[in-house]
C-alpha cells in the first residue's frame, strides 16, 4: 500500500514539531537535530519537516511505496506523464537509504516516488554540494538533479 509523502522546510524545528504533533495528535516517529517525520495511518501519510536552510514552505511531494514492484509501477506512471524522470538508486537522503524516481510537475513542484531500503545515521549528501555551490545555495539531497520543465523553476 502506498503512502502519500509531504516534506516541508521550516524555520523553527522545535515550534514546528510542537505544532504538527498537536495537529496530528501524535509524536514524530523520527526526530533528529534538523529533521522530524510522522508516519501516520489516519490519514496515511509520511509527513516530514526539516530545518536545513531551505526557503520555508513546501519542499516536495511524493509517494512512498512498500516494494520494488510498486516502485516500478510508479516509474511507469511518471514516464506516462511525459516529463523527464531522474533515477536515484541506493541514494542517501533524509536519514534513509532508498531507490527513487524524481520528476517536476508543470508548476515546478518536485515529486518523488521511492522505496525505503533502511535507515542511516546521516541526513545525506547534497548533489548541489558536489558542484561546489556556495553554502547559501546548497539544497537538500532530496531533489531531482534533472527533469526541470523548460521555463519552470524548481521549488525544492
Amino acid at each position: 500500500m502506498k503512502r502519500f509523502h509531504i516534506h516541508v522546510a521550516v524555520t523553527d524545528l522545535t515550534a514546528s514539531i510542537r505544532f504538527y504533533s498537536a495537529l496530528f495528535a501524535a509524536e514524530p516517529t523520527v526526530v533528529k537535530n534538523d529533521y522530524a517525520k510522522w508516519m501516520l495511518d489516519d490519514p496515511r501519510v509520511n509527513f516530514a519537516i526539516s530545518q536545513r536552510g531551505a526557503t520555508p514552505g513546501l519542499d516536495h511531494l511524493g509517494v512512498q511505496v512498500e516494494n520494488e514492484a510498486e516502485l516500478a509501477e510508479m516509474h511507469d506512471r511518471l514516464a506516462g506523464a511525459a516529463l523527464p524522470v531522474d533515477t536515484q538508486v541506493d541514494t542517501a537522503c533524509c536519514y534513509a537509504k532508498s531507490n527513487k524516481y524524481w520528476t517536476v510537475d508543470p508548476q515546478g513542484i518536485a515529486w518523488e516516488s521511492y522505496h525505503t531500503l533502511n535507515g542511516i545515521p546521516v541526513f545525506g549528501e547534497s548533489r548541489h554540494a558536489q558542484n561546489s555551490a556556495p553554502a547559501s545555495e546548497v539544497g537538500a539531497c532530496c531533489a531531482p538533479s534533472s527533469g526541470k520543465p523548460v521555463g519552470v523553476p524548481v521549488k525544492s
